[in-house]
């Protein structure tokens, strides 16, 4: 069986004008159980109020509340049948450790990994983005991102393992703490999204979803980078990294390290177009 796709979105997605992102998890969703997991949440109960009310104004009729607070919570046999044939876990934002510390090693993580492996989609916004890769970011802030050993780095749920994820991209003045991960991670691509962004994910590729901007360091051809030597409070340099920056339908393929140009674009459309028929078969059944 075809795993789910992964949609991972930059943070602050509309929830009040056109909602566009939401409402695509809605219609993936496709009448099924949809899971809002507030685990990275301090305040979990605001959160949850807030996409409970936004999803029902969306049609979901079915839609539930995934909150674990310890790893000690994530053993209760309770949440086990919580999200039981859920069709959708989307994690919200907050801090990506408190989802790694809190749902690791547990029964509840296996099962969510399980429904993905049958096909339910997994999506995450801000903390819940960062979290879907094997490594992820976890520290690294705006004016000092420059610096060689700025960069915190931990493991991920390992959703996908082809890339690390940054979210607020932009908007937060990002591009030194992504480089840094490329500099510590050359072999992965680092992939930033904007607010009110999203990624499609599949095995094959990405598809971008949303009113702003994707950016993809590439850093397989880099030449030099000091940040394994220079001192910690040091400029860290990099040379020969790749970057490429997306929009609203453009597709990246993984195979290629490249986004899909003109007539190549139509080809994967309808690729993607046919995991979608076979996820929503798979689902059927």
């Amino acid at each position: 069986m075809t795993p789910g796709p992964l949609i991972i979105v930059g943070g602050r997605e509309d929830k009040h004008d056109e909602k566009t992102i939401l409402r695509e998890l809605v219609r993936r969703c496709d009448g099924g159980k949809l899971v809002v997991a507030t685990v990275a949440s301090d305040v979990a109960e605001d959160v949850w109020k807030d996409y409970e009310k936004v999803f029902h104004e969306l049609g979901v009729k079915d839609v539930v509340h995934l909150d674990v607070n310890s790893i000690e919570e994530a053993r209760d046999p309770e949440h086990l049948k919580l999200i039981e044939g859920a069709s959708l876990v989307y994690f919200t934002g907050g801090d990506q450790l408190k989802i790694t510390t809190r749902l690791g090693g547990t029964p509840l993580l296996d099962k969510i990994m399980e429904l993905h492996e049958s096909g339910a989609v997994i999506a995450g916004t801000s903390a819940g983005a960062s979290v879907m890769s094997a490594t992820m970011l976890t520290g690294g802030e705006n004016d000092d991102s420059h610096k060689v050993g700025n960069w915190m780095m931990a493991p991920g749920l390992g959703l996908t393992k082809e890339m690390i994820i940054d979210q607020h991209f932009a908007q937060r003045g990002r591009i030194g703490r992504l480089l840094g991960a490329v500099a510590l991670n050359p072999g992965l691509l680092c992939v930033g999204i904007d607010e009110d962004t999203s990624i499609i994910v599949t095995e094959t590729g990405f598809e971008v979803f949303g009113s702003n901007a994707v950016y993809i360091l590439d850093g397989r051809e880099v030449l030099k980078t000091n940040i394994t030597e220079a001192p910690r409070d040091s400029i860290m340099t990099i040379y020969g990294v790749k970057l490429h920056v997306l929009g609203h339908g453009d597709i990246f393929d993984f195979g290629m390290r490249q986004p899909l140009i003109e007539g190549s674009q139509a080809q994967a459309q309808m690729q993607i177009q046919s995991e979608k028929n076979g996820s929503a078969q798979a689902s059927a059944h």
